[in-house]
């Protein structure tokens, strides 16, 4: 397992971060804890959660994905653990959580930190990360900007300041966004420097073979601004091992039906199978080979893995062993050539 610097930070994140968004509706508490376990027997010292987990969000299970963890890591060495989660940005859907009323503004974030704190059962936050932009921006597989959905927002510079005095009471060590563009990443940058406030040190966003847009919009203003990636869904919300090439797959997709909107576009199916004879061609396993990919790329600190069984969690994690030669990633690109991220 390699460690990198998380942007202008002073933490050293594992190559590989165990997402947990299955933790409370597709796995239990004791393996959620078996997973923690085995994840970091691997070296890996990054754990990735928010307070609507786990997925697809509902009001009876909201908060439990928190509070598994929270109930592993009392009985671990906190400072040899990178806890990163984060607090929902504006929405209509979530009316369960804190009344629906959901904005990045004081009274929400201190009701939000506090309530992951006392869940997750520690007295900080190593990251804190704004789930999606408080202001309206197409999220999730949205294919276009509707000026008609532009909302009031809560001012970058007042983000900031709630932030600075959480850090300042000690309650999360740094900063970071999620889910956002390069106009978010400039302004929360450009203000933060300006006004002498807490700069963002990493960015969740989804990047995969089937939605390199990250490459396109975000890695050169990520790059300037030394913002880390923390890539999330490398593996298409499960698409690209090719299980739902067959219709009757276990797995979100078909369980939750509408879950996966992001993922029902034209041309995925095509583009998946295309992959999947990559990785059979060089005698890899489509996850590993897709995984490895993700973590190849120059503007990538840490991968997002997520999964519902050890077994899937131990080939994932095995991923860091494979080094894609230049044969293979010329015909990976030869069906991006062909099929140009089907799921941004």
């Amino acid at each position: 397992m390699q460690y990198k610097k998380l942007g202008d930070s002073e933490l050293q994140v594992s190559e590989i971060c165990l997402g947990t968004m299955t933790y409370g509706q597709q796995n239990t508490i004791e393996e959620a804890h078996q997973q923690l376990d085995y994840a970091i027997s691997c070296g890996i010292n990054f754990i990735d959660t928010a307070e609507m987990y786990p997925v697809p969000p509902r009001a009876e299970t909201q908060g439990k994905t928190e509070s598994y963890i929270g109930e592993w890591l009392v009985k671990q060495q906190r400072d040899q653990i990178i806890i990163a989660t984060k607090v929902a940005g504006g929405s209509t859907r979530l009316k369960w959580l804190r009344s629906g009323n959901l904005r990045i503004d004081r009274t929400n974030v201190q009701q939000a930190i506090d309530d992951s704190l006392k869940r997750l059962k520690t007295d900080y936050i190593d990251l804190y990360q704004i789930h999606w932009p408080d202001r309206y921006v197409p999220l999730f597989g949205s294919p276009d900007y509707d000026v008609t959905q532009e909302r009031e927002t809560t001012p970058i510079l007042e983000q900031l300041k709630i932030f600075a005095d959480l850090i300042q009471a000690g309650k999360i060590r740094y900063l970071g966004l999620s889910n956002e563009t390069p106009l978010g990443v400039c302004e929360f940058c450009h203000i933060a420097e300006k006004m002498n406030l807490p700069k963002v040190v990493s960015i969740q966003n989804a990047f995969s073979l089937v939605n390199r847009t990250f490459h396109l919009n975000l890695a050169e203003t990520c790059r300037f601004h030394n913002i880390s990636l923390l890539a999330y869904s490398p593996l298409g919300f499960g698409t690209l091992t090719g299980k739902y090439l067959e219709n009757n797959a276990n797995g979100r997709i078909n369980l939750f039906k509408g879950f996966g909107q992001r993922y029902d576009k034209l041309n995925l199916p095509e583009a998946v199978q295309a992959y999947v004879n990559v990785a059979q061609k060089y005698n890899l396993s489509p996850a590993q080979m897709a995984l490895a990919y993700v973590r190849s790329r120059w503007f990538v600190t840490s991968t997002i893995i997520g999964a519902t069984t050890l077994e899937q969690l131990q080939e994932n994690i095995n991923s860091i062993e494979i080094e894609l030669s230049r044969e293979i990633l010329q015909d990976i690109d030869a069906v991006h050539f062909r099929y140009p991220n089907p799921t941004p």
